[in-house]
Formats: structure tokens, C-alpha cells, sequence
């Protein structure tokens, strides 16, 4: 009985000579197979049509789910692994997607050629800017255009004219509508004044919110036609941060 035991540890130890030089080579071939390899991953993106500024370029790791912010001069930096699927994504260009891989320095270029997309817009009106001098001729040659209205000895020469002026709807519709176009034509001038601003980065307003900030403005009709150019846009400038800081 104690030769048998003998015999059957003789071949077990046999048997575990040869398994665990086996199981080493299955353990390396694995341990290659699935290793992460870490990537540099470099690049830039490219509009050969116009010069931009890529604020807002997105280098998006699809594998990982993390992203990162490009450079604004398109440039990219970022470490990935292997395999890994990649989109970059810039407003108003079509997404670019590929896949990593390495060259014997663990590293990828890219070099990216952007196509704008086909986008339909809006019309737009180009108006020229007028000067500062033009503008401030408009400022103080606007008036509320006359209506006629008896006053003073002309009331006790013509009682019947007087009272008609006064009580008459009609003349009441044209004293206002006198007023709408002073109105009409202050607005005109202040939304020449604040494209000259705009084009000057004195103010960042857009065409469609001239009409909100000139009724936040809210300039006396005194001061548009008699202030210096100076006080001007020091008042419009410091209404204009006030309006932004509430919007």
C-alpha cells in the first residue's frame, strides 16, 4: 500500500511540472490581450475657407464617456486608450468620428479639414454706420413737430377756434401722432448711436434688443439733443452694464 501512494505522488508531482509552465503562458497571453494601452492623443482641426475661433471644440470619449475642451486655435491634447471610439464635435460642422491607434511611440496625430454645413439664414440687412458728427446733427435737429394751437390774445380774438382746438378729437389725434414721430424719430437716433456703440465694443447688443434698451434707457429728450458726445456714451455705458447685470 505505501509503494502505491508512493507511485501515485511520484505522478502528481509529474503532472504539476508540466501544467504550471503551461498555465504561466496562458496567463501571459491573457494579461496581453487585455492590457489597457494608454494613448497621447493629439491633433488639430482645420477651416481652410475662413479663419475661426474653435471655443467650442469637444474632443468626446465614446468608450469612456468623458470629453474634453479643445484649444480656441483647434488644437487638442488628451490621453485615451487603445481602440478607444473618438468624436470631435465643433458648432456648425459635421461630427468626425474614428478610432484610436497607436504608433510605436503610444502616440496619435489628427489632422482635421472642417466643411462648414449647408445652414439656410435669415435675411440680413446691412445698414452703413453713420458718423459721430452725422449723428449729433440728427441729436439736435430733432423737434416735436408743430400743431397749430391758439394761445394767449389769439384766445380772446378767436374763442370759437380756441375751443375747438381743445375739445376737438381731431386735433387731439394730431398733437399725437406729432408725438409718435418725435418718439419715432428719437428712436431712429439712439439706434444709430448704439450700432456706431457696437461697432466700437462700447456696448454688445444685438439688433433685436436696441428696442428694449432704448425703452430701459429711458434718455430725456433734452439731454439726447444737448449733450456732448462724451457724457453721452458715458451715460449709455454705464446704463448698459446696469441693464446687463439685471438681464
Amino acid at each position: 500500500m505505501w509503494n502505491n501512494f508512493c507511485n501515485y505522488f511520484s505522478m502528481m508531482i509529474a503532472a504539476f511540472r508540466y501544467l504550471i509552465p503551461a498555465l504561466l503562458v496562458i496567463s501571459c497571453f491573457s494579461g496581453t490581450s487585455y492590457a489597457q494601452k494608454r494613448v497621447l492623443l493629439r491633433g488639430q482641426v482645420v477651416d481652410t475657407f475662413q479663419v475661426q475661433n474653435f471655443y467650442n471644440l469637444m474632443v468626446i470619449n465614446r468608450t469612456s464617456g468623458r470629453g474634453v475642451f479643445g484649444q480656441p486655435d483647434g488644437s487638442f491634447s488628451v490621453y485615451v486608450e487603445e481602440g478607444d471610439s473618438i468624436n470631435l464635435s465643433t458648432k456648425g460642422y459635421p461630427i468626425y468620428g474614428f478610432r484610436v491607434k497607436s504608433d510605436s511611440n503610444n502616440q496619435m496625430q489628427v489632422r482635421l479639414i472642417l466643411e462648414n454645413k449647408v445652414v439656410e439664414k435669415e435675411e440680413v440687412v446691412v445698414r452703413p454706420i453713420k458718423s459721430l458728427k452725422q449723428i449729433k446733427e440728427e441729436r439736435q435737429s430733432l423737434s416735436l413737430r408743430e400743431t397749430r394751437m391758439v394761445s394767449g390774445i389769439e384766445v380772446l380774438r378767436s374763442p370759437i377756434t380756441a375751443l375747438y382746438e381743445r375739445f376737438s378729437q381731431r386735433e387731439k389725434n394730431k398733437r399725437m401722432v406729432a408725438q409718435w414721430e418725435f418718439r419715432d424719430n428719437q428712436v431712429k437716433v439712439l439706434k444709430e448711436l448704439l450700432r456706431l456703440y457696437v461697432s466700437y465694443d462700447i456696448v454688445d447688443l444685438t439688433e433685436d434688443e436696441f428696442e428694449d434698451f432704448i425703452h430701459f434707457l429711458n434718455l430725456d429728450e433734452n439731454m439726447l439733443k444737448t449733450a456732448s458726445d462724451m457724457e453721452l456714451v458715458t451715460f449709455i455705458k454705464d446704463k448698459f452694464d446696469h441693464y446687463r447685470r439685471l438681464k
